[in-house]
This record gives structure tokens, C-alpha cells and sequence, in this order.
């Protein structure tokens, strides 16, 4: 398998906005122009109440009912392949799963994403290609974003990747250098008010349209993010719940207000992130490149600053779920898919443990 040109993987992704879970059947070819992408079929299962339930609540969990959750889900990826294969009649090499991340913490040297590998591997009896960032923070780094590894091959044709996840971040280079980082909190912030009303997500941002900006709150939300731009650390669920939550908890203020102003906080912090290039080319993705208030925001703040492109739907939604395929490809060739320039860790890397090939 490492000396092949052509690669037919199942590529799977659960983001911190607990959408549900993404899978992508993608072929690569390698070819002397380089590689070529394409998403032959592509879908999101969305979570059970239950499941949505113990993955937002796992880091709550002890250590025995953790390890028995991770074995769980591990079991669930699995089946949920096991069903795709067979819906769509896919000859597949392998599958590269990201997992759902519960814990990360590169600063104390570890991160952890739930989804067992074995389990994986034993349920759908494919390979399985897993737990991509546990080396990159042992190295000293931050273990993400990973995504640019696959930006800086497959969308090389882009001044800046942005992805509005539950997590906004950007990849582009600087000086023949990738680099990327987490701006700033996406999905996350917007979906975690929307469940207050019984509702996942705010569609097309059209709730956040009739609000207001809290002037407070959006000085608040400014002087966290500030005191992240010289550092540039991953964000997770640790940072939301410490920094972003209570400022966004006040009672007194709209759910409207309030999601309107997480929309204008998010737009100002990813304009001001692309004046690091002049006049860049932007590919959008992620959840958030539907929520047309969001790029309409963006828009606005960049001017004629910044080309947003956002691309067809399908590279749109399972555009993470496609390149951590490719990270896979990468990690079965022994090729570098983790780029120390990205992280900080101490040198790039070949990422992702390996279970039944």
C-alpha cells in the first residue's frame, strides 16, 4: 500500500460542534502534477439525544466509565462505516478517523480523542488509520490545527484555508512556510446558545440577523482574544468553558444580542487574522460557511481586503473529514503529515497509529 498512486479511503470527523458525525469516501491520485482529490460519496449522521449527551459530558466522566465510553464509540464508528460501505457497495484500502476530541491540554502533554482504534477496526474489519495528534504534543507541540498539513498539498491554489468550525482557523504561507492557528471560537459559541432554545444551530444566522451588538460583551470577548495573538495556543473545550462562557452567560442580555454578537466578535478577529497577507484569496469552509449573516459579517470587515470563495457544498461540509483521509494516505506512505511549523512541536512527524494492515 505505500508505494500506490491511488488510495480509496473513508475519512471521519466529529467537530467540537457535536453536529454529528462526517464520513467521506475520497480517492487520491498521485500524479506528476501532484495530488488529486475527489469526495465520491460523503454524508453526517447526526447524534442520538443520548449519544450528543455522553460526548458533551465525557470529560465529566471516571476513568473506568471512560474507557468503556471510548470502546463504545469506537464501536459506533465502526458500525456506522460498516453501513456506509454497504449503502454505497465502496471498495475501500482503509479508514483514517479523527475521533471526537474530549480532552486537550498540549500545555500539560497530553490530548485525547475519544473513538477506540481497535474497536474501530474490529467492528468494520477495515484498517484503520487513528489518534493523529497524541505524537505531535509528546514532540512539544500543540498537536493541532493538522488540517494544514493537507491544505498546504491539496489547496495550494489559495492564499488562506479558513475554517469555520466550532474552532475558526486559518492555514497559509509565510515566507515558503505553512503556518496556521486558531482564531477564534466559531460554531461552539453559536450552537451552545441555540440549545438553550431547544434548537442545534442558528440556520443561515438568521436569529443573530435580529440583534443587536452588546457593546460590553464584545469589548469582553476582544480582550480574551488579544491576549491570545502573540501565543496562538489550540483552543478547546477547556478555553470555552474557562474564558468564553462566562461572558456569553449573562442573563440580562438576549439570546439574540448575544448571538449577534459572538457573529460580529468572530468576523472582527478572522478579518483582522488575514491582514497578514495583502489581498488574499480566502476558501471558506466548515458549518459556518452556510450561516450568510457570519460571511456577510466578514465580508463587511474585510472590505476589499480579502476574496472570500466558498467552494461546492460538498468540499464545504466534509472538507476536514477529506483531508484527515489524506492524512492517512500520508501516515501508510511514511510521509510527513504533521508539520512542525504548525504546531511548534520539536520536528514534523509522520502521525497516526496504524491498527490491521
Amino acid at each position: 500500500m505505500v508505494n500506490k498512486n491511488n488510495y480509496k479511503v473513508i475519512g471521519l470527523m466529529s467537530g467540537t460542534s457535536l453536529d454529528g458525525l462526517d464520513l467521506a469516501y475520497c480517492v487520491f491520485r498521485n500524479t506528476k502534477k501532484g495530488w488529486h482529490f475527489s469526495i465520491e460519496k460523503a454524508e453526517t449522521i447526526k447524534y442520538s439525544k443520548l449519544w450528543r449527551k455522553q460526548l458533551s459530558s465525557a470529560h465529566t466522566v471516571a476513568g473506568e466509565e471512560l474507557v468503556a465510553l471510548d470502546v463504545a464509540y469506537g464501536k459506533l464508528l465502526g458500525e456506522q462505516v460498516s453501513t456506509f460501505v454497504e449503502q454505497h457497495k465502496l471498495k475501500v484500502d482503509f479508514v483514517a478517523s479523527h475521533g471526537h476530541t474530549i480532552f486537550h491540554q498540549p500545555k500539560r502533554g497530553f490530548t485525547y480523542q475519544l473513538g477506540n482504534g481497535n474497536a474501530l477496526h474490529a467492528t468494520c474489519r477495515l484498517p484503520v488509520v487513528a489518534d493523529f495528534r497524541s505524537l505531535d504534543v509528546t514532540l512539544g507541540g500543540e498537536g493541532a490545527p493538522l488540517v494544514p498539513a493537507g491544505d498546504k498539498v491539496l489547496f495550494s491554489a489559495y492564499d488562506i484555508c479558513l475554517n469555520l468550525g466550532g474552532i475558526a482557523n486559518l492555514s497559509m504561507n509565510i515566507s515558503n512556510k505553512r503556518i496556521a492557528y486558531d482564531i477564534c471560537f466559531c460554531n461552539m459559541g453559536l450552537n451552545y446558545l441555540m440549545e438553550q432554545l431547544g434548537k442545534s444551530f442558528d440556520k443561515e444566522g438568521m436569529l443573530a440577523s435580529t440583534g443587536q451588538v452588546h457593546a460590553g460583551m464584545l469589548k469582553q470577548l476582544a480582550t480574551v482574544y488579544k491576549g491570545l495573538n502573540k501565543t496562538r495556543p489550540s483552543l478547546g473545550r477547556e478555553f470555552f468553558e474557562t474564558k468564553i462562557k462566562p461572558i456569553i452567560d449573562h442573563k440580562s442580555i438576549s439570546v439574540a444580542d448575544k448571538l449577534n454578537t459572538l457573529v460580529e466578535s468572530a468576523a472582527m478577529e478572522m478579518a483582522t487574522a488575514f491582514r497578514g497577507k495583502k489581498n488574499p484569496t480566502v476558501l471558506c469552509t466548515g458549518g459556518g460557511a452556510f450561516n450568510s449573516f457570519l460571511i456577510s459579517r466578514l465580508l463587511e470587515h474585510c472590505g476589499d481586503n480579502a476574496t472570500l470563495v466558498i467552494p461546492e457544498e460538498e468540499v464545504v461540509k466534509f472538507k476536514e473529514a477529506m483531508v484527515f483521509a489524506f492524512l492517512g494516505v500520508l501516515r501508510v506512505r511514511k510521509e510527513k503529515n504533521c508539520l512542525a511549523s504548525v504546531t511548534g512541536a520539536g520536528r514534523d512527524s509522520s502521525s497516526g497509529v496504524m491498527i490491521g494492515f
